[in-house]
């Protein structure tokens, strides 16, 4: 390629987004690196449109008839990018000018890599994260310290392999939000491949479009978690968390009323009501990643989980 050709395809997922897009396009504009910067628009009806239509560096827009999430509009984005990378960017994160080219230079020098997670840092100056561990019960759990490779990216800012992303299955598009991060990235180091961070800095105004913490929060986090297992893990691990999920939750009763909405019955009991009718799709979706794996699921868990 040359000098003047785009690596990268920016993603950048919206939804009533008019309170900060403009930032978001405005940091984007100013990088370092040539790019295409492809806007999703998940129906917004707060004007969020019309200042798209507006901003000089003229984004390309997908606006898509429904609110489909984070992970069903990327899912639709990675339809429409013919770049070799594709860069995931919240609507509330502002990139340094030397956000893109540090990733993309990070990953040109780890040929094994498919996947660089940016550094994520709050309003305040606090890290949010350089990228993703995976915990011992299988959550992904952000790491406010860099430590070089990573388990997995952090969706709000990271770029990846457009080839590798589609060899191992794309986004789960029916996640909606969260967790289609950790699960891209497990299915990424099934394949073979790596995932590193980068020093490449991004403001991120954490939880503007949703509400970290509320009831809906905890239905997509923990639904999506035991999904994650169910596709990615080794089947005995996948097991034992469902297991003790539903038997943590068949126990609350008797506890006293809780005050976290993910200890709350009803909120549990519809993670698993919605689970229970997603197994039968789950399981064949998670044959189809067997099939594409180049390392055992307990290769991966024993190198990865609990670090």
């Amino acid at each position: 390629m040359t000098a003047a050709e785009p690596s990268t395809t920016v993603v950048v997922v919206t939804w009533r987004g008019a309170a900060h897009i403009t930032d978001c396009l405005d940091a984007l504009a100013a990088q370092s690196r040539p790019h295409r910067t492809l806007v999703v628009d998940n129906a917004s009806d707060d004007g969020t449109a019309a200042l798209l239509a507006a901003h000089p560096s003229k984004p390309e827009v997908l606006r898509l008839r429904r609110n489909t999430g984070y992970a069903g509009a990327m899912a639709a984005a990675l339809d429409k990018v013919d770049t070799p990378l594709m860069a995931w960017l919240n609507d509330d994160a502002a990139p340094t000018p030397e956000w893109l080219a540090n990733c993309e230079d990070t990953l040109a020098k780890a040929p094994l890599a498919a996947a660089v997670s940016a550094r994520l840092t709050l309003a305040d100056g606090t890290v949010q994260s350089t990228g993703v561990r995976l915990t011992a019960d299988g959550h992904g759990a952000d790491l406010p310290e860099p430590t070089g490779e990573v388990f997995g990216f952090c969706g709000g800012a990271a770029v990846l392999n457009v080839e590798a992303l589609r060899s191992v299955g794309g986004v789960p598009a029916s996640y909606f939000c969260y967790y289609e991060d950790t699960d891209t990235a497990w299915r990424l180091r099934l394949a073979g491949w790596d995932v590193v961070s980068a020093d490449a800095e991004v403001t991120h105004q954490h939880g503007a479009s949703t509400q970290p913490g509320s009831v809906q929060f905890h239905l997509w986090n923990e639904r999506n978690r035991l999904l994650t297992l169910l596709r990615c893990a080794p089947r005995p691990v996948a097991i034992r968390q469902m297991v003790k999920f539903a038997a943590l939750t068949a126990v609350l009763p008797l506890r006293g009323k809780p005050t976290a909405p993910n200890f709350r019955l009803s909120v549990r009991c519809r993670v698993l009501g919605a689970v229970a009718a997603r197994l039968p799709r789950t399981l064949f979706e998670r044959r189809a990643i067997g099939r594409r794996t180049a390392l055992g699921r307990g290769a991966v868990w024993d190198a990865w989980a609990g670090l």
